[in-house]
């Protein structure tokens, strides 16, 4: 199972990254490519921790948030394209400096080299071991490079 954790992984998902340009459209979805890549920046932030974040767990996930996540990161299936996105992640500018959210998002990605945030607690899965926060980030990154086919 691939995971954020694998040097090897990070580098591939950073090769991708570097892929990325202005002109590149999505392939399902409604987020564009300025906001897709922000987006990225800021839920990885969130769970490494980088900055300052209220975690609580919304009463849906309480419920089926285990299950849920289970599902997802049980094996190689990539996620389905269009899975809901939290209000929290969605980002509203259309346009951003492409290349310096590119360079933040890779350095997002080298940071968990060094993971250590206790205080996550997903917003809708809850608190997760660190092996289910590998998958979870890996598939969560690789599914926005394959929304904008990279």
């Amino acid at each position: 199972m691939k995971t954020i954790f694998d040097q090897a992984t990070r580098n591939e998902l950073i090769e991708r990254i570097a892929q990325i340009c202005e002109k590149d459209q999505a392939e399902w979805g409604k987020m564009n490519v300025f906001q897709m890549v922000a987006h990225n920046t800021y839920w990885n932030g969130w769970i490494l921790g980088t900055d300052p974040h209220t975690y609580r767990q919304e009463w849906l996930g309480k419920i089926f948030g285990k299950i849920a996540l289970k599902s997802m990161i049980k094996n190689e299936k990539p996620f389905d394209k269009n899975v809901p996105t939290s209000e929290q992640f969605k980002v509203k500018a259309t346009t951003c400096d492409l290349e310096a959210e590119k360079a933040k998002w890779i350095s997002l990605l080298q940071a968990y080299e060094n993971f250590d945030n206790p205080d996550l607690i997903h917003d809708f899965f809850g608190k997760m071991s660190r092996e289910q926060v590998g998958i979870l980030a890996y598939k969560h990154t690789d599914h926005h490079l394959r929304q904008f086919g990279v």
